[in-house]
């Protein structure tokens, strides 16, 4: 059984696209072995570029070295490697962190101390670095010009004014696309849930997109008036001044959210990177929530001007397995 298990995480992976304890931060250079610290990372550059920032401000520029995979890929290799992976520390979705750690016990318990706002979530082997949200995204000028009214719901994509003007991303490619279905089967249930995302796929026709964040760069190019993305990536291209706007839908905006976990190597674990992963989490989280501005840990706060509308958390855990179930649903919806 626990064979079959893998096998599933990793054909769902192939397919899916505070109070603190301070102290250790900063210290830099203690690795007796002197290598650097591998990071494989699913981040978008904000995240990434806030990460590196944290570390050469504190002390390890130049001890680190980052690669970054899509979600798909990364988890594939996590579930596929285990601790033989490369990697010394890990950032990516916490669901693919939690199928990691239940089947192969291939993280470390963390060696620093922490809070979460929701105490459910605590875990001893990773850390949230990020938390995403989903909402609808819209091109401003494309709305105007097409005389269209501003979409309220999920359910209002289905209506015919939007045909060929809405981009969405496949769930088989994305995991962006899981904060839609959420909402949605949240909302409808799994009937209803169908029933509004067929009429979104239809309206969509050749705009459903393998990339997250493809329906995003598709409205500021104004080849589509709407699309779903991520929250944050729609709030920054508002305040750049950019043509798109963002409404959150009355279903709600669910969240996924990215974590740091160290790779248990036994003897050959790098020290340093217990220490990164500190650092980023206690020295780090002020610079990531100028991009990601959810609060996560005990004693942040969301910023109001940055909050969204209807925050909501998926009434099931987030599992691999959850993730495949929602991934046929929307494929009996095409």
């Amino acid at each position: 059984m626990k064979a079959k298990k893998i096998a599933v995480l990793m054909t769902a992976a192939a397919v899916l696209a505070g109070t603190f304890v301070m102290g250790g931060c900063g210290t830099g250079g203690s690795s007796s072995s002197g290598d650097e610290v591998v990071i494989y990372s699913n981040a978008d550059d904000e995240a990434v570029e806030a990460m590196k920032k944290t570390l050469d401000e504190n002390g390890y520029e130049g001890q680190y070295l980052f690669q970054t995979f899509g979600t798909s890929e990364l988890g594939g290799k996590v579930m596929a490697e285990g601790t033989n992976i490369e990697a010394d520390m890990i950032t990516l979705s916490t669901f693919y962190i939690d199928a990691a750690q239940e089947e192969q016990q291939m993280f470390q318990p963390l060696d620093f101390d922490y809070t979460l706002l929701n105490s459910a979530d605590q875990k001893d082997y990773c850390a949230p670095i990020t938390s995403q949200e989903g909402t609808i995204i819209v091109n401003t000028e494309v709305m105007k010009e097409n005389n269209l009214d501003m979409p309220k719901s999920l359910k209002d994509l289905t209506k015919p004014e939007y045909k060929d003007l809405i981009s969405v991303t496949d769930i088989k490619s994305s995991s962006t696309a899981w904060l839609l279905i959420q909402a949605l089967v949240s909302a409808y249930g799994e009937d209803g849930a169908k029933d509004v995302l067929s009429g979104i796929y239809e309206n969509a026709g050749a705009h459903i997109e393998s990339s997250g964040s493809a329906p995003l760069k598709k409205v500021r190019a104004g080849e589509v008036a709407i699309g779903f993305g991520l929250r944050q990536q729609a709030v920054a291209d508002k305040a750049d001044g950019l043509p798109v706007d963002f409404v959150d839908p009355t279903e709600g905006n669910f969240s996924l959210t990215e974590s740091v976990a160290v790779v248990d190597k036994g003897e050959d674990t790098n020290p340093l990177a217990q220490e990164m992963a500190e650092c980023i989490i206690t020295k780090g989280r002020s610079e990531l929530q100028k991009y990601y501005p959810n609060a996560i840990y005990e004693g942040e706060t969301t910023d109001a001007a940055n909050s969204s509308a209807y925050p909501k958390t998926f009434p099931e855990p987030l599992t691999v397995e959850l993730l495949e179930k929602h991934q046929e649903l929307s494929e009996s919806c095409k």
